[in-house]
């Protein structure tokens, strides 16, 4: 219960931090640009750059800098294709994308670059029906540029000042955990490879469908598609994924027309419910995702009324087109390379048990759990999908794989404070050898990781005892 209570108040922390970086960089967009669009631009742009953490360290912030103008310049060109050449418009947004994503096989810094390429693209995707207005000082090809940078300016330095003033924990970079995530894969081809042939699949797939039957309204099947299929963690996970954007996008969706009959075309309620309505989407979305959804639905309809729509009208089409997106992300997913969510698991606890040995290791220099908690956070991320999913697992597995998530989360509070006391007692290293031995036979692995967490205890209890 307090480590439920702690993620609530960190997340509200965090979307705190966020709203003030998005209401700086609102006011500012709308200083230099007024109108719809810019203001559209500038909030997701913020909300995108504050969960990528891309501004994390000065370097971070420096390729930022650099890269969002060109990468603006380009995905702007590309929204104009889409707009008078949708056919090589969708062609051309289907390679980056895939490219955003098979850059991640080359390493850190080439993964930070696939996330400034994706950016944009995503943003072509939630802008369209706004129209961008000239009116500003700023010419209006330059507008999408300026509104980037500002937003990166304020994303980071709020983010920055509030981790200073520890209203944000400081944030650590996993170093030992760096070699484990890149190393070789055994699949072939390797994972991100596969991810970006799904990807790319899906989004072919989502635009010949948009625009065959879907002409004006085209961008949410997209959209849907690419949601519920980035961030591949397995077939699973997609699947988790979609059907909470679903559930999620309906909720919103009844929400959304309720409150629209009600308020009518009152503009400040309005832009005040959108406000509040993407602050809770981005406070409540590390509960879970359908929040997120409901939020973010609630928002996009409200935000139709400065578009000229009728919300109520367009909603429970829209709600279609993002069940027809869920599914073709699902079908690529699982039948195009799939990658396979246990094999995801197994390796993911790998790597945890992999930085636990190094952290309990005597002769480890400087001993810190923070790489031992990033890497429990790894796991934690898809254990979701594996719950969500435990009563029908167990009619093919006497063990499901999410008790062996449950096993391990039980062994992170004993293991943090072994390693913060300095300890290592040789029961300990011995039973993180047989966990780790253990993976080769996964029908071994939950009562290995047992045993682990009992003699953590046992380790944890006599190093207090004989402090004492």
């Amino acid at each position: 219960m307090s480590a439920h209570v702690d993620v609530v108040l960190r997340a509200l922390r965090e979307a705190s931090v966020t709203m003030l970086a998005t209401l700086a960089t609102l006011l500012c967009a709308l200083a230099i640009a007024p109108g719809p669009g810019p203001a559209v631009l500038a909030v997701v742009l913020c909300l995108s750059l504050s969960r990528s953490q891309l501004d994390r360290d000065l370097r971070g912030r420096i390729e930022a800098a650099i890269a969002l103008p060109i990468v603006g310049l380009v995905a702007m060109g590309v929204g104009i294709l889409l707009h008078h050449a949708p056919w090589l418009g969708a062609l051309v947004f289907v390679c980056g994308m895939f490219v955003s994503i098979w850059l991640r096989r080359f390493g850190p810094m080439a993964r930070r670059a696939g996330s400034l390429i994706a950016l944009p693209f995503v943003v072509l995707l939630t802008t369209p029906h706004i129209q961008a207005t000239s009116a500003g000082t700023i010419p209006a090809p330059l507008v999408p540029i300026v509104i980037a940078l500002l937003a990166l300016l304020w994303v980071g330095v709020l983010h920055a000042l509030a981790r200073r003033l520890g209203f944000l924990p400081p944030m650590h970079a996993p170093e030992r955990l760096a070699p484990a995530l890149t190393r070789e894969s055994s699949l072939r081809p390797i994972a991100s490879t596969r991810m970006a042939i799904q990807m790319a699949v899906a989004l072919s797939a989502s635009f010949v469908l948009g625009y065959l039957f879907f002409a004006e309204r085209w961008a949410w099947i997209v959209l849907t598609a690419f949601i519920v299929i980035s961030g591949n963690r397995g077939r699973l996970d997609v699947a988790y994924k979609s059907v909470l954007r679903v559930l999620g996008a309906a909720a919103g969706t009844v929400l959304a027309v309720t409150l629209t009959l009600h308020i009518g075309s009152h503009d400040m309620t309005t832009v005040l419910l959108i406000l509040a309505a993407i602050f809770f989407g981005v406070w409540l979305r590390p509960l879970g995702y359908a929040w997120w959804t409901l939020f973010v639905t609630l928002a996009l309809a409200l935000l139709q009324g400065f578009a000229g729509a009728s919300a109520p009208r367009i909603l429970w089409p829209r709600l279609e087109e993002i069940v027809i997106g869920a599914i073709i992300g699902v079908a690529s997913a699982w039948f195009v390379l799939p990658v396979r969510s246990t094999p995801v698991l197994r390796r993911r606890i790998a790597d945890t048990l992999a930085v636990l040995a190094d952290a309990l290791d005597p002769a480890t220099p400087a001993r810190r759990s923070d790489d031992f908690v990033a890497a429990m956070a790894s796991v934690e991320q898809i254990a979701p999908a594996f719950r969500a999913s435990r009563p029908l697992m167990r009619h093919f597995s006497a063990i499901p794989p999410v008790d062996w998530v449950d096993a391990l989360m039980a062994c992170r509070a004993p293991a943090v404070a072994l390693i913060d006391l300095g300890e290592t007692p040789v029961t300990v290293r011995r039973a993180v050898g047989a966990a780790r031995k253990s993976l080769r036979e996964p029908a071994e692995l939950q009562q290995a990781l047992r045993e682990l967490c009992r003699s953590l205890q046992n380790g944890t209890s006599d190093t207090d005892q004989a402090s004492d």
